[in-house]
């Protein structure tokens, strides 16, 4: 067991280091530049045509509204990582850690921005009617079947991470974050989470769409005004956030109180790796949502679908980051959920551990049914629809073992090929990126670019 924690620690710290930052951020730059910034100039469009794709639009194809698809998405991007891996991008990279979070989130637009053009362009019907897409199918049916070894790839790492990632740390961190605030036992934690979310799991994509849909607005609206309240309390120290924020992001920061200091690489390195965690662009996880929308223009959906990527990172762990750093607490030495807890506490004394705590416990809830949807689809690439429920009932049963188990092996593997999901998709993507730059043309041009999507192509 140790030699296999080595191995995986070894290839954690390759997947997730350097040069894997730079090839995510690589390719959204190579993808926002040939886009001509356009992910960043037409912000306004895709929230026009989020508020109007609240219901498909008539005689389109899909199972899920446009707007549906994006809140599925959210609820699985919107978990943990911004509230816990803000945290620990400051303590470990200092304030300027946000401003590399922040650029890494406009160039991961771009890449949210043509993973749901291409999950929408290269979609199937499967032999029950419903319209399945992302990473495995646009690498099949975009780049030829000499390439679906590839998409098998992507999935295999897809349907064991969502147990990870999306399942067991997440009801984990529920479970910790209701005992240190409530004294609910973690046994207790398992069996509720295992029980509400085996009820909207079971229902299919169609339920996990309506339940994300109502509450993941919900919940992120609501983070957004408790931290806005607490910008409030703290007001007189904005100015001073933002300085250290662009200060550092180029300069070192000294070790100061319970600070260790941090150099600009450690800025730039955890900025961005948490950056990625949080929004998830280049992963290949969103674009299975988006898949679904009732749409047949994948332009559209690209338009909506990039608005996560903005919403997760510039708005919600916006919140999180001037919070902590607001609040002067990033000195003393904590880290993760403790950390913004503690920020929360000095502004709001009373409500503010309440505060995130329940965050932390619906922002996960949301994560394990996004990433329900999303392990089931990578299973049915590998094994046929005929697996379907099977994986959704041990998806919902390895829920309460979560809330109890110790994960840091868990946590590891699941962290690991949570990461190796983005190779293969960052290859389509690439090969891929000139179907994208002409659609993205032709829309822009008024040329039709909508998309009749068949039955399976195995």
């Amino acid at each position: 067991m140790e030699t296999l924690n080595a191995l995986f620690t070894v290839i954690n710290g390759v997947v997730w280091g350097p040069v894997m930052l730079v090839l995510l951020l690589g390719v959204g730059l190579y993808l926002q530049l040939g886009l001509k910034l356009m992910p960043v100039r037409k912000i306004g469009t895709g929230f026009r045509l989020l508020w109007q794709g609240r219901t498909g639009e008539k005689g389109d194809e899909g199972e899920i509204s446009p707007f549906n698809a994006l809140m599925t998405s959210l609820s699985a991007t919107i978990g943990t990582g911004n509230i816990a891996g803000v945290a620990t991008a400051i303590a470990l990279g200092g304030p300027g850690a946000v401003f590399w979070m922040w650029m890494t989130a406009l160039v991961g637009m771009a890449t949210k921005y043509a993973e749901a053009v291409c999950a929408v362009r290269f979609r199937e019907i499967d032999e029950k009617g419903n319209y399945v897409g992302g990473p495995m199918y646009y690498i099949r049916n975009g780049l030829g079947k000499r390439w679906a070894w590839l998409g098998g790839v992507f999935a295999f790492f897809g349907a064991i991470a969502a147990f990870g990632i999306g399942n067991t740390v997440q009801a984990n961190s529920v479970a910790d974050a209701l005992q240190s605030s409530f004294s609910i036992p973690a046994w207790v934690t398992g069996l509720v989470i295992m029980v509400l979310a085996g009820g909207v799991i079971l229902g299919g994509i169609q339920r996990i769409s309506q339940v994300a849909g109502k509450l993941v607005p919900f919940m992120a609206i609501a983070y957004f005004i408790a931290g806005i309240a607490i910008l409030i309390v703290n007001a007189g120290q904005l100015g001073e956030a933002f300085g250290l924020i662009f200060s550092h992001a180029f300069t070192p920061i000294s070790a100061t109180g319970g600070f260790a200091g941090a150099a600009v690489a450690a800025a730039i390195r955890f900025g961005v790796a948490r950056g990625v965690f949080s929004n998830e662009a280049g992963l290949g996880s969103a674009p299975i949502a988006h898949a679904a929308a009732q749409t047949r223009n994948p332009v559209r959906q690209g338009l909506v679908a990039m608005l996560g990527t903005f919403i997760d990172t510039i708005i919600v762990c916006s919140i999180t980051a001037l919070a902590i750093i607001t609040s002067g607490q990033w000195l003393n030495g904590d880290t993760g959920a403790q950390l913004t807890s503690l920020a929360f506490r000095t502004a709001l004394p009373g409500p503010g551990d309440y505060i995130v705590a329940l965050a932390l416990a619906i922002f996960a809830f949301t994560t394990i049914l996004g990433w329900s949807y999303y392990g089931e689809r990578c299973f049915q690439y590998l094994f046929g629809t005929r697996g379907n429920m099977l994986y959704r009932i041990l998806f919902v049963l390895a829920i309460p073992l979560g809330a109890v188990a110790h994960l840091d092996f868990i946590w590891l593997v699941a962290d690991t090929f949570n990461a190796l999901m983005a190779i293969p998709n960052l290859i389509a993507l690439i090969f891929l990126s000139p179907v994208v730059f002409k659609l993205t043309r032709d829309y822009f041009a008024g040329r039709d670019v909508t998309t009749h999507n068949s039955g399976p192509k195995h």
